[in-house]
């Protein structure tokens, strides 16, 4: 299997890759979280890369074959809103796209006797017939099938829902209960990964959906969410390497920390600063040193920073927003005793937008609290 995109070091994101591919070895479900702006799709791209899982499951990739599968919900086609069958057919679409990937992901079934190989392919044109009336209904029975071709043979699957929100949004809770009682029936080769903006539970109260409905496949992630923060030294180091190769040009050891302090080594956010600074011709080790947080003002201006600000604002919750608001103010008042307030607050320190220290808390970073104190919401 082919990974698309530039080819990450092993070591990359290490504590995030160890932590999921811990999982996967236990064929467990998890659930990331992070910003936007947190470098999600390299992440992604490098949990799907072979050399990465062999690194981190060599065990693994010994006793049986491994596929870990992206599902973007941004793949779906058109929809229907309304109609008595809207739901079914919103559900065979689900299905649809997954079966798709799981093709793709597999092909050319070599792992299959040729009689199998070939069941699995009239299988995933029938999901697709749209001539029988009732694919609607019977497409989670050929997504069923399919799946079990691969599961006997010993094949572990990891689903990677990227967009988790949007997958959300588009999908009837029907259809996550139906993924929920496939992992059930194939508890010993089958597991989910879930990218998100926000926690499930968020998710849930976010498009009001029936928690007790909804319960089945978010019990799954319970004991296993872990929020992805910005990148550790070393990898964002290795980004402004690439970064000024890229770009033909080269700073000095100032400028580096400079970048890595004003941007708190979030990636996206990392890659905007770096190619604003080309609009700044002064940036010599003295002016780092005495003017850091001048230069951090003119930079927050700059349309692309300001940008990717505004994509890790608009990832955030409404209370997540107020309680960032309140904190950029000259003289803060926070009551974190009030439940709602307290868990939005332990959710931003995990982010890391926040760092709480015994007589201060801070936004950060101090590019993002900059454009915090600018009102965005008024802009």
């Amino acid at each position: 299997m082919s990974v698309r995109g530039r080819s990450q070091p092993l070591t990359f994101r290490q504590e995030e890759v160890g932590y999921v591919m811990e999982r996967w070895r236990a064929v467990e479900s998890c659930s990331l979280v992070g910003v936007g702006s947190v470098g999600k799709s390299n992440l992604l791209q490098h949990l799907v890369d072979p050399k990465t899982q062999a690194y981190y499951m060599k065990d693994v990739a010994q006793g049986k074959l491994f596929r870990a599968i992206i599902i973007d919900p941004n793949m779906l086609g058109p929809l229907p809103s309304g109609g008595e069958t809207h739901e079914q057919f919103r559900c065979w679409a689900g299905y649809e796209l997954m079966m798709h990937r799981l093709f793709l992901a597999l092909y050319p079934f070599d792992m299959l006797p040729a009689d199998e190989a070939r069941l699995f392919y009239e299988t995933y044109q029938a999901l697709q017939d749209g001539s029988n009336p009732l694919f609607a209904y019977i497409g989670l029975r050929y997504f069923e099938l399919g799946l079990e071709l691969f599961m006997k043979r010993d094949v572990q699957i990891v689903f990677m829902f990227d967009e988790f929100e949007e997958l959300v949004r588009q999908m009837p809770v029907k259809f996550f209960i139906t993924l929920r009682g496939l992992r059930d029936a194939n508890k010993r080769l089958l597991s989910y990964l879930t990218f998100s903006r926000s926690t499930i539970p968020e998710i849930i109260d976010r498009f009001n959906l029936p928690p007790l409905d909804f319960e089945p496949f978010g019990e799954l992630f319970t004991d296993h969410i872990y929020f992805v923060g910005p990148y550790n030294d070393a990898d964002a180091r290795a980004m402004i390497q690439q970064l000024m190769q890229r770009a033909d040009r080269q700073y000095d050891d100032y400028a580096v920390n400079f970048l890595l302090w004003a941007t708190g080594r979030f990636a996206g956010l990392l890659r905007a600063t770096f190619r604003s600074l080309e609009a700044f011709e002064l940036l010599e080790s003295h002016t780092l040193i005495t003017e850091a947080d001048q230069l951090a003002r003119q930079i927050a201006n700059q349309p692309a920073v300001r940008t990717e600000c505004l994509t890790i604002w608009n990832s955030l919750s409404s209370t997540e927003r107020d309680i960032l608001r309140e904190l950029c103010k000259t003289d803060p008042r926070l009551d974190i005793n009030d439940l709602r307030l307290k868990d939005a607050f332990t959710v931003l320190i995990k982010k890391k937008l926040v760092r709480a220290q015994p007589n201060r808390v801070m936004v950060e970073p101090p590019l993002f609290a900059l454009f915090v104190k600018s009102n965005p919401d008024q802009k």
